[in-house]
């Protein structure tokens, strides 16, 4: 995995994190207990340290980032799904970032909230706790999430880090299982 320093700026890794080896990490990146970044996620740290707190899944695709003076924070046992994009922007504990979404900066996610897929929460707002981001321009709606909409999510990617680092193994094509692939319908 590339976990590249930056001057005299280094990675803090936990040891019960999990960066796949498909990762990138730049500068003093925090990566707290049993966090996770997937493959292709990118975590650059060039303006200042980014947070990502524990049980926190970065998925595949996600890039982090941040602007010298507004930093990115992520909680605890939050999900950032695949290919979102978080600029200097807060996200408190329990929040669930779904794919493709774009949080800039300076925006504050709050405690048990969501921000939908493929919405683009503009610069300055507050997604309340119990509210939901959606659409582009993202517009709350208050009052439509609980944790039980995220902490499942968060246990899958505990299952996940688990899998991988008990099974996960380069092979060589050579050595894959050659057959006729189909889309799986009769």
């Amino acid at each position: 995995m590339p976990i590249y320093a930056l001057g005299a700026e280094r990675a803090r890794i936990h040891p019960d994190a999990f960066v796949h080896p498909d990762a990138v990490i730049i500068g003093e990146v925090h990566l707290g207990a049993e966090a996770s970044v997937w493959p292709s996620a990118v975590i650059r740290a060039d303006n200042g340290p980014i947070y990502v707190g524990a049980r926190t899944s970065v998925q595949d695709g996600a890039v982090l980032h941040r602007r010298p003076q507004e930093p990115t924070i992520v909680g605890d046992d939050c999900v950032i799904g695949h290919l979102a994009h978080l600029e200097g922007c807060v996200i408190e504990d329990v929040v669930m970032v779904g794919s493709g979404s774009t949080v800039l900066h300076d925006v504050v996610c709050r405690r048990v909230s969501l921000v939908a897929a493929g919405a683009v929460v503009r610069p300055g707002t507050e997604v309340p706790s119990g509210a939901m981001a959606l659409g582009v321009p993202a517009q709350i709606r208050p009052g439509t999430v609980t944790a039980d909409m995220v902490l499942p999510n968060v246990g899958g990617y505990l299952h996940h880090i688990r899998q991988h680092r008990a099974s996960m193994e380069v092979v060589a094509v050579e050595d894959c299982i050659t057959e006729e692939v189909g889309h799986g319908g009769s």
